[in-house]
């Protein structure tokens, strides 16, 4: 879950506090937060606050990405075609499968045993 907040600026970007560059390491997570800015070609003009929970870098990379691409285009209507066409704008549908009883997890099963 990623919360973010988009104001005119310099093209700073902070994740919980953070400069992007400190809090993801791997040069892939901060490519993903900012391609929405490269697409709209909105890099640089935006200040950008973005607080991040729960899952991994890369869960919350996405997030991210969503939440800026969300951002972007409550800030400017005229985006949203491109941010569209991108796949910006849509939500991840999997979720996290709920264990079944008489098994040890989700689908794995118990070792059979023949004797």
């Amino acid at each position: 879950m990623a919360r973010v907040f988009l104001r005119p600026g310099g093209g700073r970007i902070l994740i919980n506090r953070r400069e992007m560059d400190d809090y993801f390491q791997a040069e892939a997570h901060r490519a993903t937060v900012q391609q929405p800015l490269l697409v709209t070609e909105t890099l640089g003009k935006f200040d950008i606050l973005v607080t991040a929970r729960g899952g991994g870098l890369s869960g919350q990379a996405a997030a991210a990405r969503m939440g800026i691409a969300r951002a972007l285009q409550n800030f400017n209507a005229e985006l949203r075609p491109t941010l569209k066409k991108a796949g910006f704008l849509t939500r991840d549908p999997r979720k996290h499968e709920r264990k079944k009883y008489g098994r040890p997890g989700a689908r794995k099963r118990f070792q059979y045993s023949k004797r």
